[in-house]
């Protein structure tokens, strides 16, 4: 880890650090700031990002998505800079930084013992919204993958577990997932991405997208309450809200497909209340439907 070829790895966890212990409206400015000249430099982020808003928005004129795109891209430069906030941050910290809504939804199940699904698809303030869970809620449960930079890989992964929260890589038995969760331990679960061939197709803000069917298994194995969980940035460098909806109920129904989509439009729900902070530059359609066509422009091939 202290081999040269990994010092400009070094400074740059070093230089999140630092931004990370900058008052927070600095942050949402400086953030903002460069998010916008990123939506400038973006390329072929900024065209997935425009055909996600394309196609799930198009009652939307063009000039209001247009809009929403250039505002996502200051929410991501904000998420940017604000990560080291979560790298050995202090509670009292946190509980000033992170307002909690709904609380009593999930303190509830907890208190009674009941596993618990906490539903978090990606808005962009996910990382610091998952922090303040482990903080300030409970240490809680996810899973990793691991990133392949040895020393951002390790800080990310600290930072994480600093609350006491438990990983699970993806490569594990879920076996061992399935048995925390049945002792109350409240799981993470991210389940808006791009499922590939072993995911479902069902319908996402109206089109076909596949969708790793994962959400009803994993509550029909352990009688989990699934707690749809969303992170918002405030405006102005006021903090992030995390908000909690009521657990889904009836849930799961033993169908996969109707589980998955309800699950799906949970989700949507919440990005018609703030479309500028979901993650659109994910390539979410990658994956089509048998003898579809593709819905993204080609990437361009790298010159040797």
């Amino acid at each position: 880890m202290l081999h040269p070829r990994h010092w400009p790895s070094w400074i740059g966890v070093g230089l999140v650090h630092a931004l990370g212990r900058l008052p927070f409206p600095v942050l949402w400015a400086l953030g903002g700031l460069f998010g916008r000249l990123g939506y400038l430099l973006a390329g072929s982020r900024r065209l997935v990002a425009r055909r996600n808003l394309e196609l799930c928005l198009p009652a939307l004129s063009p000039r209001r998505r247009e809009r929403i795109l250039r505002a996502h891209f200051g929410w991501l430069g904000v998420a940017a800079f604000a990560q080291g906030v979560g790298w050995g941050v202090s509670r009292e910290r946190l509980a000033r930084l992170v307002r909690i809504r709904n609380r009593d939804f999930i303190d509830a199940c907890i208190a009674e013992g009941r596993p618990v699904i906490v539903l978090v698809p990606h808005f962009v303030g996910l990382e610091l919204g998952g922090a303040a869970f482990t903080a300030l809620v409970h240490s809680g449960m996810y899973m990793y993958q691991k990133i392949r930079n040895p020393v951002v890989d390790r800080q990310v992964k600290g930072a994480r577990q600093q609350f006491g929260s438990i990983s699970v890589e993806r490569q594990d038995d879920l076996r061992g997932l399935i048995r925390e969760m049945k002792k109350g331990t409240p799981f993470f679960y991210l389940p808006d991405q791009d499922g590939g061939r072993r995911g479902i197709f069902v319908p996402f803000c109206g089109v076909s997208a596949s969708t790793v069917p994962m959400l009803g298994r994993f509550a029909g194995m352990t009688g989990a309450a699934v707690i749809p969980t969303f992170a918002r940035f405030l405006p102005w460098g006021r903090g992030l809200e995390l908000i909690f909806d009521p657990p889904l109920a009836d849930f799961p129904s033993g169908d996969p497909v109707e589980d998955t989509a309800r699950m799906n439009r949970a989700i949507e729900s919440r990005i018609q209340t703030m479309p500028e902070q979901y993650f659109w530059v994910h390539r979410r359609f990658k994956t089509r439907p048998p003898g579809d066509p593709p819905v993204y422009p080609p990437k361009r091939k790298r010159r040797r």
